[in-house]
């Protein structure tokens, strides 16, 4: 059989792991031909494709980013998007889908498989807020790349005696910004699931500093808002789903922090660079599991699911289970952190 493969959304660290492990297995072990559209779904919509092998997926586990390509493109938001998409694929005698991506690439997933076809979804996001899935690969290497930054970030603070802040990626979740607060030893950590007082904040980075400490981090989550009316952030464009272009929260802490307290605050902005470069052995294995798991599912003709991880199991879920609601920080993760704030 011939069995399609895209990813959609951002990138992260281990993408190319999860695409080796499809073609390795599925070529390798089942002899099954693997197709790759470049830019997602925008691919598929153009017939932007080309043949994987064992060959051309030679030196992927380590490496970044995502040999396909990758685009926020929305079918069902072009004239007959999701008919071409069928269409390239009944083209190229495809007779199944992996689509790799977070909710809106497999929300795509979840509608053209309630229209027909047959799609196995693995689950995307750096930001680790899937609910069908224990953990998603990519998220501990972003962890790991802002627990280092933070690292540095401690040695020139002090050195300055400077409040350094530190915007991290999460929109709606703050997984990133509590892993990485814990393990790099932040002083207050705002995420999205929790409003913040600004002042409430700067109360504790006083606090810490009046015990004779003389400099702070502040961790921050790029979509932590403040408590309504205490502090206004900018806005951004929306993109093809009706995401914000998030960005900019840490300057605005920073400057209220420098305004209120009198301490010098300054800010670092991780942004992309939590999405590149090499993936941890954690999340190598994981995503090679995952997409083993993937080529299983189509092989056995177990369409309209995802895979997931479940403890140390590998499982399969419904799409629309796997997409159904937003995975937030545990409320006790998130209290544990805290009792190093201030």
């Amino acid at each position: 059989m011939r069995i399609g493969i895209l990813t959609g959304g951002g990138d992260c660290p281990g993408l190319n792991a999860v695409i080796r492990g499809v073609v390795r297995k599925g070529e390798g072990y089942y002899g099954h031909n693997i197709v790759g559209y470049r830019g997602g779904w925008r691919g598929a919509m153009e017939g932007d494709s080309f043949d994987l092998t064992i060959g051309n997926v030679r030196g992927l586990l380590p490496r970044g980013g995502t040999i396909l390509g990758t685009s926020r493109t929305n079918p069902y938001n072009s004239e007959g998007g999701a008919e071409r998409v069928k269409q390239t694929l009944a083209r190229d005698n495809v007779g199944a889908l992996i689509a790799i991506g977070g909710e809106d690439t497999l929300g795509v997933a979840q509608r053209l498989s309630q229209e027909g076809l047959n799609v196995v979804g693995v689950p995307k996001t750096i930001d680790n807020d899937l609910s069908g899935t224990d953990f998603t690969f990519g998220f501990h290497t972003a962890v790991q790349i802002a627990t280092e930054a933070i690292d540095r970030l401690h040695t020139t603070a002090e050195s300055h005696d400077r409040v350094m802040v530190v915007e991290v990626m999460g929109r709606h979740a703050g997984w990133i910004a509590t892993y990485s607060g814990l393990a790099g030893g932040a002083d207050v950590i705002l995420v999205p699931e929790r409003p913040f007082d600004i002042e409430e904040v700067c109360d504790r980075l006083t606090h810490r500093h009046n015990r004779g400490a003389n400099f702070s981090i502040v961790v921050v989550a790029e979509g932590a808002t403040p408590v309504e009316g205490s502090m206004a952030l900018q806005t951004g464009e929306l993109d093809e789903f009706g995401h914000v272009r998030l960005g900019g929260v840490g300057n605005r802490v920073a400057e209220e922090v420098e305004q209120r307290t009198g301490y010098e605050a300054r800010v670092t902005v991780l942004g992309h660079v939590l999405r590149g470069g090499t993936p941890t052995a954690y999340d190598r294995v994981i995503a090679t599991r995952f997409g083993i798991a993937a080529i299983d599912a189509v092989n056995e003709g177990d369409y309209g699911k995802m895979v997931a991880l479940r403890g140390t199991d590998f499982v399969r879920v419904p799409i629309e289970e796997g997409v159904a609601s937003l995975k937030t920080v545990d409320p006790d993760l998130y209290a544990d952190a805290s009792v190093f704030f201030g």
